[in-house]
């Protein structure tokens, strides 16, 4: 509220330049946002409306007795413009989820511009915004540029340099709400997490054309569990030890026995010599066995959460064999959580076939490519960090970002194959 008030003085405008309300509009300005966000949006609020412009928001607008679908439908048709309030609840609520998507509906009919105000700088832009250009609440000159985007009628905004207008991106890499598991609450550092498969999130049904093919890849992340890490539960691992720690015990005891007895063969000592050396013997035997077994199920116990974040990584390139045909990609750096990123790997696959010149080796190399490198990738891209220097060498395919194919160049020249 007082970083919009700090910037209304210069960014007044004549309330004779207001946008004339045209036949069948009542609102400049439809707001969309979340009732966690209801200090900063009504102040907002306030400050358009002292510049004449009549704006739409649903505690105070909406017809009570309606159904919130009629309510939303009837309030953006009216209004010029729809102004989204991004931040993470607004991402996470499905009814502001149900908002945007309804407001591109109507922006592809009656081309209503969008404005996506990013409350958040860490907010994760739902995918049908990522074309549009965001503006920055907390830019100084946010109120003045949001004005003057409220004050330029619509069929100006299309050439107009501060409208949030944008070739489409949405291909880039762009980062989605990332998946948790279902069991999150009750996971062991040595299980995997278990993701549904029957609820496709609402960040995919934009997305994916065959959700079948998203449930198939989701049941890939899921086998990890049962035949990955059958052996990690604390009762199997007792009963696999008892049974080795008497067999190995066994074999020592006869080593013993025969140690010692060549001993006595070959040097004459006395008995009570004898007696004392069996007994250290046995002794060392019976201790060394289960502490080494000790120290083994500890050096196992620590490897656990790196083995099974392994395991899922391996599963999601494998999904991402039949995800990255829907331009989708996920990844884990966890037992509990997966990312995933929207972006095309047409022109990286295209470079496969120009290395590889047989159609059978090019497929068959992009598809190791991705069982090897492309989990790490996607959770590269959704946390906007790779582990190498850029730009890269090698064609790029991907505008502002490392490409798949570079990505998984520098990974081969580390030694990463893994």
């Amino acid at each position: 509220m007082d970083e919009i008030s700090s910037s209304a003085g210069s960014a007044a405008v004549p309330s004779a330049d207001v946008p004339p309300l045209r036949q069948g509009e009542s609102f400049h300005v439809f707001i969309s946002y979340s009732s966690t966000d209801y200090q900063w949006t009504h102040g907002l609020i306030e400050q358009l409306e002292a510049q004449s412009l009549h704006v739409c928001h649903h505690e105070r607008d909406f017809t009570p007795g309606r159904t919130v679908l009629e309510n939303m439908s009837e309030c953006i048709q009216e209004s010029q413009k729809v102004l989204l309030v991004l931040s993470s609840e607004f991402v996470r609520s499905r009814w502001c989820l149900l908002e945007a998507n309804m407001s591109l509906f109507r922006d592809c009919l009656g081309r209503k511009p969008i404005v996506p105000v990013l409350l958040e700088p860490d907010v994760c832009v739902p995918l049908h915004l990522c074309h549009l250009t965001y503006l920055e609440a907390h830019n100084p000159e946010f109120l003045a540029k949001l004005l003057k985007v409220l004050f330029t009628p619509n069929r100006q905004l299309q050439g107009s340099t501060v409208v949030p207008y944008q070739p489409p991106s949405i291909y880039n890499g762009k980062a989605l709400q990332p998946l948790t598991a279902v069991n999150v609450e009750n996971l062991q550092a040595w299980d995997a997490g278990q993701f549904s498969e029957m609820d496709v999130p609402d960040q995919l049904r934009l997305i994916i054309e065959d959700q079948t093919k998203y449930r198939e890849a989701i049941g890939i992340i899921n086998s990890v569990s049962p035949k990955k890490v059958w052996l990690r539960p604390l009762w199997k691992r007792v009963m696999f030890y008892v049974t080795g720690l008497t067999v190995l015990l066994g074999l020592l005891g006869m080593f013993s026995y025969l140690t010692t007895s060549a001993l006595v063969n070959n040097f004459p000592v006395s008995p009570t010599y004898n007696s004392i050396g069996e007994r250290v013997i046995t002794i060392l035997s019976f201790f060394s066995v289960p502490i080494g077994l000790l120290v083994h199920l500890s050096l196992w116990k620590l490897d656990d959460k790196k083995y099974v974040v392994r395991e899922m990584q391996k599963a999601a390139g494998q999904a991402n064999a039949i995800l990255s045909k829907e331009k989708l990609l996920m990844g884990c750096q966890s037992n509990s959580v997966i990312y995933l990123t929207y972006i095309s790997l047409d022109a990286c696959k295209g470079e496969f076939a120009n290395t590889f010149q047989h159609p059978a080796s090019a497929e068959k190399h992009f598809k190791l490519a991705l069982v090897h490198f492309s989990s790490g990738y996607a959770c590269c891209l959704a946390k906007r960090h790779f582990p190498f220097p850029q730009p890269c060498p090698g064609p790029a395919h991907m505008e502002g970002g490392v490409c798949f194919c570079q990505y998984v160049s520098q990974q081969l020249s580390r030694g990463e194959w893994k």
